[in-house]
Formats: structure tokens, C-alpha cells, sequence
């Protein structure tokens, strides 16, 4: 796979005119678009011999191509969903992220072999980079509790561990009738079930669809009504697959595709139909193919069905894409709508922001924007600066540390904010989601640590900061001849992370001074906050020529950064930039990244962060766990690779005069709550 293309490697290089006569190919354009990237040209007429023609999978529709491929003589090609798919099932309008082009059959269909059992039968899969990235994205998915659909409730009760599962299926399904199994096969699952484990409590789960009232399911009174005295209980929450996997004694599956994610659970699971996963030594077969002979390890069967069989594709880039990217899409949509689904109730935000939290936070329910507490089941939230005494349990939201093209005090929207349920990232005095994200990032798996090294080195190439402002710096290393160059970053004095985590100094120009008596001989630099210069914030020094060589106004600190040895700061999230660059940060303050063995550290006692971080374990944490990252150009939940982009190609709102006028009005009026605060 090369230049972000498809690891689909299965039926060598497809027919490039496709037929199709199902409808679903001219009214849905995201279907259209990945079988177009895919290299197929989808056409309406009939088709010549040499030509093929689309089928959705074994579908009713598929019926209308297969007759038409009978008459012609043209090939059939059946497309699918892949195995990772979205938040909600396709009947519900979520938009697919993969799909399976099969040019031999189905892979749920064993009356011939489909492209995915050719791989898994001839394929080496013995590539040690290709199994390195199966084992990785198997870790990902796990840790962030994906699977094909993803409207489960993390909160949602599980059984108690111990039980036997049983996965139930729609009526009908396909998967069910081309494996060869009827009803009678679930039956014959249960009673297996039953005898293979006396006296084990049995959980059936149900299926989403089933659960949404789309499509019954195969578990009904007459079916249970087989199994006398047995103790049955049906689970129609939505729960995670994996947490209930995880529970499970023994998993019974006819076709489903639990019984896949059974096997990368660790679970041997009982199959009762002919699906994909069956005949390769991972599974209990109940009616083996005998054409699979062939042993293959979890790691292999996952490299064939997750990174060579299925097509991947990228919304935000509009191109196909490897599986490692539509993972990080799916997360970003999953984390989304599990966070939001209940709906928010938002205090403290200034009217300018309302949009922007809106944005992010009310894709499933509109953002409420009133004072207090919810009494319906909503969440709160409340910009952290606002947080008291009445909004104590509200989870606390701030910008993201990559921002914007532009201030927040000009009203430049961001790209990123951040949500804390346990306290906020600049107050030291208590404990904070990021801190215990950075705290579990000491161990690092080769996967994420290299993602974490790939985003350092495209902020370092992109020249990109939080706010990404000002001009290009002068070349101080000509003007600093051979001295040491020390950079002090100026902040906001009555901002809150000066209030909550300065030590004994706490102003800009105690700062300058202590750099100054540290480093006599040094060429000293300072620059001013971009809220101070413009006048926005509290905090200008007048008197900073007496301490620094050299004050830099309107610089780009990503360029700044570049040519220094070392940044003394109290709190500036500039000392974070300054670490990204491989600069020594002296910190005087309790930022976020003080404490883990980064920095040199003068500023309060940590006794909290005990943990020793590495640089990839603090970034992964800082800038890929913590924040929430909306693409502008979207308008979707996004990963931080896609902020990364918009920033660099400035596919970004920006700040201007008339935004400058409003911030100063907002400023006049930010005291008059019955002007600017409405609820």
C-alpha cells in the first residue's frame, strides 16, 4: 500500500467498467465515490461480456445484476459494508467508511471461495510489518471499544462475568442464509449450548437492529421455550461488545460477526454456520468446509480481513486510505456521539463562543445555553475560567493547545477544545483528566508511539503552534554571535493558569528577571503575549529592554522557537512547543508538562505526577487523547492529524478588524450579564 491507496490486494486489478442496476448506487454518493477511487468506472446500460456489474452482497436488489450477468455473460462484483463501519447501523444514515469489493464471491457466502478466503488460504501472511500492524490496530480497536457499529453506552450494565453468550442475528440475514442455517440452527445452538455448559447462567445478545425494531431476530419465546429450566436472559441494552465479551465463560455464534471479535478477544468461540472466521483453527466449527485446512494465528486472520480485503476511505481527504486512518476517523465520530449523545447544558460561554460549542457538542441534540445545572438528563458544561460553586459537577471545557489561525480574545472559532470531568489542565491543585491521560501514557506501544513522533515532526515541518500568528523571527543567531539564547514568553497576568498554577513569581517581569540573574551572559529574548500586544489582556512590560537583548513583538513563535537554546515560563503552553522542538524548558510555574521528568523543573511540588514520561507519551496525550478536534472544512469530529492539515493549508477561519471590534465590545461588556450573558 503506497500514497495513501487501499491495502486491497485480493482478484488482481479490477475491470474498470462496472454495471449497476440496484438504486442504491445512484442515490447514495459516498458508496459511489469509494468504488470510484477503488479504480471502477460505475455506469447505467448494458453491459459487454468482458464488462461486470455491482451487486450489493446477496441482497434481494442483487438479484435484478445477477440476471443481467446471466444474460450477458459479464462478472459479478458484490459490495458490502467492511467490518468497521460506523456509529449506527446504514438503515439509521450513517455513512460507511469501508466497503468489501469482492470479484469472487461474498465472504459470508461459502458456496465458492470469496477473495478474502483466497487470501487467508494462499496468502504468506507471514510479513512481519504487515502483523505489526494487525496486532496495532487490533490494541486500538480495543482500547478505544470499536467495533462495525458503535451506538453502544459505555455506561450500560453488564451481566455479572461467567456466562455463556450466545450472539443472536437478524431474520433473514444473509450472512445466515448463504452459510447455510435457518432457524433450526439457532436452536441447535441453544441446545448445545445448554449441554456443553449444565447449570451456566446463558446471556443471548441481540442484535442492534433487532434492538432499533428494524428486524426481528432469530431468539423468540418458542425458541427459548426449548430450553426448559435453562437460566436465559436476553440483553437488549446497548452494550459494549467487547465488555461483554470480556465476560463470557463461551461464545456461540451461527455467522455473526461477534464471533470474529470473539477470536481477537481471545475467546475459541462455537460456530454453528460457515462464516469468514471458521475452518482456520480459531474457532469450534459445528459444520467445517472441508477446503479450509490451513491454521492461522489472530494476528493473520486480522491482516487479511481488516487490512487487505476491504477498501478504506478518508472523508475529510476524499481518498482511499489505510485501515490505521479510518480507525482514527471512526474514534474521533464514536468519541463524539458517546460523549454528546445525552444532549449538553452550557453555562459561563460568551455569545461569540456559542457557535463553536455548538459545533462541536451538538451534532445529536442542540447545545442548551443556560446558567446552572440540567435537570432532564443532559450534561453540563462550563468554560473552566467560569466554573464555581454552582456548577460543580459540570465538566470543565477550554480551547485545545492547537487552536486557530488567530486569537480567541479577536473570537478566531477554534479547531479543538477540551473536556475535563475531573478538574482542568492548568490548575495543578487538582487532579485532571489530562494528568491521569499523561500518568497511563508511560508505556507507550510502538504504534502510538510512532503516531505521536509523525505529529511532532508535522508541527516542527508546518511551523505550527497553538494560535499560529505573527511574523517570521529575525535571525537571532547572528545577532547572539556565540551566546547561549533564552526565551521568556510574556503571558496573560490575571489569566487562570497564572492564578492557579504560578509559584512565587507570578508576573512577567519577576520572570525576565530570574532568567536574567540565571543566565547573566546569555542573550536573553522576550516576547510579549499576543493578547497583551493587541491590547486585549492584562500583563504589557514596558521596562523589558532592562533585562532582555531583545523584544520580539508580532513573532511567530513556532519560527522563534527554532533558533533558541532554552525557554524559561511559568505556565506558557509555549514551554510545551519549546519541548516538542527538543529545546530545554526551565519552568517556573505548574504547567501540565512539568512534573514527568521533561522539564527543569523550580516551580511548586508535583507530588502527584510521580510517572516518568516520555516526550511521545506526553504529546500523545496532550494533542491525541485530550482534546476534541472539529474539522472546519466538514464540519465533522476529526483526528488531530486532519487539524494538523486545515491549520497548514489555512483551511481555517481567521481573526480580522471586525472580530478585533467585537473582543473589545465583549470586554466592555463582559461585566453586564443581562446584555451578554442570556440564558
Amino acid at each position: 500500500m503506497q500514497n495513501g491507496t487501499s491495502d486491497n490486494a485480493a482478484g488482481g486489478q479490477p475491470s474498470r467498467r462496472l454495471f449497476y442496476f440496484n438504486a442504491g448506487f445512484l442515490t447514495q454518493p459516498r458508496i459511489r465515490r469509494i468504488v470510484e477511487l477503488a479504480g471502477y468506472d460505475l455506469r447505467l446500460g448494458v453491459p459487454a461480456p468482458d464488462d461486470r456489474i455491482a451487486v450489493w452482497g446477496h441482497s434481494p436488489y442483487a438479484a435484478r445484476g445477477e440476471a443481467m450477468a446471466n444474460q450477458t455473460g459479464a462478472g459479478l462484483v458484490r459490495i458490502e459494508d467492511a467490518f468497521l463501519r460506523s456509529v449506527h447501523p446504514g438503515r439509521d444514515g450513517d455513512l460507511p467508511l469501508g466497503l468489501i469489493i469482492d470479484s469472487r464471491g461474498m465472504h459470508f457466502d461459502p458456496a465458492q471461495p470469496s477473495d478474502l478466503e483466497v487470501l487467508l488460504a494462499t496468502h504468506p501472511l507471514d510479513d512481519s510489518a504487515l502483523l505489526d500492524r494487525a496486532r496495532a490496530a487490533m490494541a486500538r480497536l480495543q482500547e478505544a471499544d470499536l467495533s462495525k457499529y458503535n451506538a453502544h453506552d459505555p455506561g450500560a450494565a453488564l451481566p455479572a462475568p461467567g456466562y455463556v453468550l450466545l450472539i443472536d442475528q437478524t431474520r433473514g440475514d444473509a450472512s445466515v442464509r448463504q452459510g447455510r442455517a435457518d432457524s433450526n440452527t439457532f436452536r441447535e445452538m441453544l441446545f448445545h449450548a445448554c449441554q456443553d455448559n449444565p447449570g451456566a447462567r446463558i446471556v443471548i445478545k441481540t442484535h442492534p437492529e433487532t434492538n432499533a425494531g428494524h428486524r426481528p431476530g432469530y431468539f423468540d419465546e418458542g425458541t427459548l421455550a426449548l430450553a426448559p429450566g435453562a437460566d436465559i436472559t436476553m440483553l437488549d441494552t446497548p452494550v459494549s461488545p467487547r465488555a461483554l465479551l470480556d465476560g463470557a465463560i463461551a461464545v456461540y455464534t451461527v455467522s455473526s460477526q461477534m464471533g470474529f471479535e470473539a477470536i481477537l478477544a481471545g475467546h475459541k468461540p462455537h460456530v454453528f454456520g460457515q462464516p469468514f472466521y471458521a475452518g482456520w483453527g480459531l474457532s469450534h466449527d459445528f459444520t467445517p468446509l472441508a477446503r479450509r485446512q490451513r491454521n492461522l494465528t489472530r494476528a493473520q486472520l486480522f491482516a487479511a480481513a481488516m487490512i487487505l480485503y476491504p477498501v478504506w476511505y478518508d472523508p475529510f481527504r476524499d481518498r482511499l486510505c489505510p485501515l490505521e486512518t479510518a480507525i482514527s476517523t471512526l474514534d474521533a465520530q464514536v468519541r463524539a456521539w458517546r460523549e454528546d449523545r445525552r444532549g449538553w447544558q452550557a453555562s459561563g460561554m460568551r455569545l461569540w463562543k456559542r457557535g463553536a460549542i455548538n459545533g462541536f457538542f451538538g451534532g445529536i441534540r442542540p447545545v442548551r445555553f443556560r446558567e446552572g445545572l440540567p435537570r432532564d438528563g443532559r450534561r453540563a458544561m462550563v468554560w473552566a475560567s467560569k466554573a464555581d460553586s454552582a456548577t460543580d459537577g459540570a465538566v470543565r471545557v477550554e480551547d485545545g493547545f492547537l487552536r486557530s489561525r488567530g486569537l480567541g480574545a479577536d473570537l478566531v472559532p477554534p479547531l479543538s477544545l477540551v473536556c475535563d470531568d475531573l478538574g482542568i489542565y492548568y490548575d495543578p491543585h487538582h487532579d485532571s483528566r489530562l494528568e491521569r491521560m499523561i500518568a497511563s501514557r508511560a508505556s507507550l506501544r510502538p504504534d502510538q508511539a510512532m503516531r505521536a513522533r509523525a505529529l511532532m515532526e508535522a508541527l516542527i515541518a508546518q511551523g505550527l503552534s497553538k494560535y499560529n500568528l505573527g511574523q517570521d523571527a529575525p535571525d537571532i543567531r547572528s545577532l547572539a554571535a556565540d551566546r547561549q539564547v533564552i526565551l521568556v514568553p510574556g503571558q496573560v497576568e490575571d489569566d487562570a493558569s497564572i492564578r492557579l498554577g504560578a509559584g512565587e513569581i507570578r508576573t512577567n517581569g519577576a520572570l525576565l528577571e530570574a532568567a536574567r540573574a540565571a543566565h547573566p551572559q546569555a542573550f536573553v529574548i522576550y516576547k510579549p503575549h499576543p493578547d497583551v500586544e493587541a491590547g486585549l489582556r492584562p500583563g504589557a512590560l514596558t521596562d523589558a529592554g532592562d533585562q532582555a537583548d531583545l523584544v520580539l513583538s508580532g513573532t511567530d513563535p513556532a519560527a522563534l522557537l527554532t533558533q533558541v537554546d532554552a525557554v524559561w515560563t511559568m505556565t506558557s503552553l509555549l514551554g510545551f512547543e519549546a519541548l516538542i522542538r527538543g529545546r530545554r524548558v526551565v519552568t517556573l510555574g505548574a504547567p501540565f508538562y512539568a512534573g514527568w521528568g521533561l522539564t527543569d523543573h523550580r516551580g511548586p511540588a508535583l507530588p502527584r505526577r510521580q510517572a516518568h514520561v516520555s516526550l511521545e507519551g506526553l504529546v500523545h496525550a496532550a494533542l491525541i487523547d485530550y482534546p476534541r478536534y472539529r474539522d472546519p472544512v466538514t464540519g465533522l469530529p476529526c483526528p488531530v492529524e486532519v487539524a494538523v492539515e486545515r491549520l497548514s493549508s489555512a483551511a481555517v477561519a481567521r481573526g480580522g478588524l471586525a472580530n478585533r471590534l467585537l473582543a473589545k465590545l465583549q470586554g466592555f461588556f463582559a461585566g453586564q450579564a443581562h446584555l451578554w450573558r442570556r440564558g
